[in-house]
């Protein structure tokens, strides 16, 4: 007989607690295979793939593009058994973590019923825990990844139809797949009707009642008030910038200095630089100098590079420096990591700056590429911008920013002439750097931009 089983929506990274559905590459009545990309999901962090954890036929899809959903959630039903035929019955899970061990063989059900595919839902020792959902009905005695078929007909004891989960963006609104393509052709969202079906199904003449109702205004549509607006959900990579810079404000007392740098020798060496044998097809960027700077300048105060921990009530010094560069996408501003920034030379770090970019321009940085920095640069002069006072990233006690680099008079041995001009601008946490050591940080950036060969007394 067919087997149901429902995927739900997995913790992609460490924390996530929702993400967005972007695009389904399957629909009702595909075949899949175990590993096989369905759908792109956008977290707080970034857009993420998500393979399929089994075989079988796709036969419905409980989240529609756009809609926030949150994890543990299903969000697709497959049939692992479509031939009809019924299943040989399989040890019970006690028989087989009796002498713990297991096959671990992709795509195969683990004790606990987990599959040995995605990240997070391999074989675990012990039986699986699953996330508490808000409003969930209580767990039954069968596996909670198999779903019941629905009867054909009516029968004595009818099984109860789970309720619907609450998420952030809505719920999974129940109907059959039938409804659910009726809804979608006429416009209608599930997620704002009450079914009037046994328990709480919406229903075809529930979809219809809807399109024949007055409609309520979009909230993606213009408003007609006298001025057009435009209104958009607060989702993803936004909602999560917005609540860290919120945290970020309102916790770290920050203090920003600014300092004007003459960074002609600088520009002199990257034309040299660009020329070089070793440098050639390298994108050789100011900021790949600035980040050489930084690196350099945080050896002799390391302070910029510590975090203030608050639970612990410590102040955490790293050997590493994971720098953070803000960069601009069409999905929102995001900060992946360069690791190990330090032991990077500066061609490694033009290099790593470069691959960085492309990928967060496609929305493809991993998530856990934008965990973990303990510094960061902000590159405003790509814009134009001179200058501006940068927000702290949550957990970091320093952010550079680097400004446009004109040509400008600039006073030279008494003469005034047209020299390379850059503006800096450091944000600091003034509970783990003092005014000193952030002024020193600052100083000791803007002589190796203004001469690299200071970096031969580092």
């Amino acid at each position: 007989m067919p087997q149901y089983k429902q995927f739900p929506l997995p913790d992609t990274a460490e924390g996530l607690t929702e993400a967005d559905i972007l695009t389904w590459h399957v629909k009702p009545g595909d075949t899949v295979t175990v590993n096989q990309i369905i759908v792109e999901i956008e977290t707080a962090k970034a857009a993420v793939e998500l393979p399929c954890p089994w075989a079988g036929v796709v036969t419905e899809l409980l989240a529609e593009p756009g809609q926030t959903v949150e994890v543990g959630v299903p969000i697709i039903t497959i049939d692992t058994d479509p031939g009809g035929a019924a299943a040989p019955v399989a040890p019970a899970p006690a028989a087989a973590e009796s002498n713990g061990t297991s096959s671990g063989k992709i795509g195969e059900e683990m004790p606990g019923g987990r599959i040995a595919t995605l990240v997070g839902y391999g074989p675990k020792s012990g039986a699986a825990k699953r996330r508490a959902r808000k409003d969930a009905p209580a767990p039954a005695a069968a596996p909670a990844a198999v779903v019941a078929p629905p009867a054909p007909a009516p029968v004595a004891a009818p099984v109860t139809a789970p309720a619907p989960v609450q998420a952030p963006g809505g719920y999974v609104p129940l109907a059959k797949p039938p409804v659910r393509k009726l809804a979608k052709d006429l416009g209608v969202d599930l997620r704002a009707l009450t079914g009037s079906g046994p328990d709480g199904v919406i229903t075809r003449e529930d979809v219809e009642s809807a399109v024949s109702a007055p409609a309520a205004p979009s909230a993606l549509s213009f408003v007609d008030n006298g001025s057009r607006e435009r209104r958009v959900p607060i989702k993803g990579v936004r909602k999560a910038t917005a609540q860290a810079m919120v945290d970020s404000a309102f916790t770290a007392p920050h203090v920003t200095e600014f300092l004007t740098v003459d960074v002609t020798p600088m520009m002199e060496l990257r034309a040299r630089l660009k020329n070089d044998r070793e440098f050639r097809g390298v994108k050789l960027t100011p900021l790949a100098f600035c980040a050489k700077a930084l690196v350099l300048a945080a050896r002799r105060t390391p302070d910029v590079n510590a975090t203030w921990d608050s639970a612990a009530n410590e102040i955490v010094y790293k050997d590493y420096v994971h720098l953070g560069i803000a960069a601009a996408t069409p999905r929102g501003l995001v900060v992946p990591k360069v690791r190990d920034a330090d032991r990077m030379s500066l061609k490694e770090l033009a290099v790593a700056l470069d691959e960085l970019a492309t990928v967060a321009r496609d929305g493809k940085t991993a998530p856990a590429d934008m965990m973990n920095g303990t510094i960061t640069i902000t590159n405003v002069g790509v814009f134009g911008v001179d200058t501006g006072t940068p927000i702290l990233n949550p957990g970091e006690s320093a952010i550079l920013a680097l400004g446009a680099i004109r040509d400008m008079p600039w006073v030279v041995d008494g003469e005034i002439k047209i020299r390379k001009i850059c503006q800096l601008a450091l944000s600091f946490d003034h509970r783990v750097v003092d005014g000193q050591q952030g002024s020193q940080f600052l100083a000791d950036v803007g002589a190796l931009l203004a001469d690299p060969g200071f970096a031969m007394t580092y």
